[in-house]
């Protein structure tokens, strides 16, 4: 009887811990599985495909700005600093006219989902034809921007790559789109799809500046920990250009403990981006913090 009992209790422990392990859904706790990766030296020469003509994709900078879509942002008074930057980097439909004292004027690099491309296009003197010699990463699924899906997006994206010569557009292969997706996994121990996660394009952004800068300060991200403070901080719009939108930790708050439909899991990026900072000379400002993951 003893040998049985204790041949059921370590079948019914082994059940158990198959159970869990196969559970993905997210837990909101981040652990990251790996030693650091040299993310220089990650991209391959065919990650980024020229959507017309033949172009590479030849960024490279030493000190780069990114800017967020942050309303931290406001008041910060960087725009003249960020446009001294040898390189701007800026996300999806974020603008920069009427903006131009916190965010700056110029843009260098623009990474777009293929969620914002119809915001983009539809503003083609803010966002298209603003800026000489700007390249534009366009990312998002294979099914819905890929070369060989040639869906509305692909031929959106196609028509305008022909019509602004100043500027170099890409999509991101589906062979690095998977790189991505291992990436977050490794890093944080959790499968994109299994946990119901979507990659920001902070993600990508941040990944892809990591690729092209030696030194990259970071315009209006706060630190992981920074929705969590007590008492709560003051209410902050999510986009500096939408002053009535929702707040901005309440946003963050609801993705990352989610568990129906898809989200995206902004504190856990951060947390590997507070990994990342020290390795890739990552600095933060507006707000000044150190990140950490305390």
């Amino acid at each position: 009887m003893v040998i049985f009992g204790a041949i059921f209790l370590l079948t019914t422990l082994l059940i158990l811990y198959s159970s869990n392990t196969g559970n993905q859904t997210y837990s909101g706790n981040y652990h990251y599985t790996t030693k650091n990766r040299d993310l220089k030296s990650w991209a391959g020469r065919d990650a980024y495909v020229s959507v017309h003509g033949n172009k590479n994709l030849t960024v490279r900078c030493g000190q780069c700005a990114l800017v967020t879509s942050s309303s931290h942002v406001l008041g910060s008074g960087a725009g003249a600093e960020i446009d001294r930057a040898e390189c701007v980097i800026r996300m999806n439909d974020a603008p920069t006219t009427g903006y131009e004292a916190d965010v700056g004027n110029r843009t260098s690099l623009r990474v777009v989902a293929h969620s914002s491309v119809f915001r983009v296009v539809r503003r083609p003197t803010e966002f298209l034809n603003h800026s000489n010699n700007m390249a534009i990463i366009f990312w998002g699924p294979p099914t819905k921007i890929g070369r060989e899906a040639k869906g509305t997006l692909y031929r959106l994206i196609q028509r305008v790559s022909m019509t602004y010569s100043n500027l170099s557009i890409f999509t991101i292969t589906p062979g690095k789109m998977r790189k991505f997706d291992s990436l977050f996994q490794k890093e944080t121990g959790r499968d994109r799809e299994k946990s119901r996660s979507w990659l920001s394009t902070g993600w990508f952004t941040m990944v892809i500046a990591i690729e092209i800068c030696d030194n990259i300060k970071v315009y209006g991200m706060v630190p992981p920990n920074y929705c969590g403070r007590r008492p709560q901080p003051k209410r902050m719009p999510y986009h500096y250009y939408k002053p009535r939108g929702a707040d901005e930790c309440a946003i963050y708050l609801q993705n990352e403990r989610g568990r129906r439909g898809n989200h995206h899991r902004f504190i856990t990026e951060k947390q590997v981006f507070a990994r990342w900072a020290k390795s890739y000379n990552i600095t933060f400002s507006h707000p000044f913090c150190i990140f950490s993951n305390n």
